[in-house]
């Protein structure tokens, strides 16, 4: 990454350690340009899309940032990532999109990082576009995560990448649900196989056709198709 990329990065607002930020960027700089656009369900307030945008912009494609910016279940006043200052005082609710906005014009990504507003379950079944790469990190509850499963991993082309935030193989690191309704069901499903695991972000590949390696019987998971 270059090193006036990484600084912008490591500095925005968000809550992704340099080290898997670093390895977004890697998974973002592999990915093949020419299998379509990149995409990420989750923005918050940038800190990813400066990770993944510079990727796009040498790619010379582009990134789509998926997010309602009202913020997730644990962003919400009252829980453990509540940031007071992002709540719009004037409609009671949470609003990341300003801060996202000025976090891609002040790294100069606009050309290339292009913010979707709206939820991203809905989005997704109309969403016309095979993607290089797909990076989960909407929210984390378990039916979101459940959805953000189903509903955007179709996407992924064949030889694409799947990349997966807050994995937690170890319930005493953090919350289960993008373990268990992401991560574990790409893995049964046969069609992704891990390349990458850094920190809490795992890199997968889109297989051609099932991988015979995994199965719901050693994941302990339904398939997904």
């Amino acid at each position: 990454m270059h090193p006036d990329d990484r600084v912008l990065a490591e500095a925005a607002r968000g809550f992704m350690p340099g080290d898997e930020g670093l390895a977004l960027w890697q998974a973002g700089a592999d990915a093949d340009p020419s299998l379509g656009p990149m995409l990420e369900v989750g923005s918050y307030c940038g800190k990813s899309a400066l990770y993944l945008g510079p990727a796009a912009r040498d790619h010379r494609t582009l990134l789509f940032c998926v997010d309602h910016h009202r913020g997730s279940e644990e962003n919400q006043p009252g829980w453990e990532w509540h940031e007071p200052d992002l709540l719009d005082p004037e409609v009671g609710v949470m609003d990341s999109l300003p801060f996202f906005r000025r976090t891609v014009f002040d790294a100069g990504l606009e050309p290339w990082v292009v913010a979707v507003v709206g939820d991203g379950a809905g989005i997704a079944p109309h969403w016309g576009s095979p993607l290089s790469l797909l990076f989960i990190d909407g929210g984390h509850g378990r039916e979101p995560a459940r959805l953000d499963y189903e509903r955007w991993t179709p996407h992924v082309a064949v030889g694409g990448t799947l990349v997966i935030h807050d994995v937690f193989p170890d319930p005493a690191d953090g919350g289960r649900p993008p373990y268990e309704e992401i991560y574990l069901p790409a893995l049964a499903s046969g069609h992704f196989v891990e390349t990458s695991a850094t920190g809490s972000l795992r890199v997968l590949t889109r297989l051609a056709s099932p991988s015979p390696e995994f199965s719901s019987a050693q994941v302990g998971v339904s398939p997904q198709e």
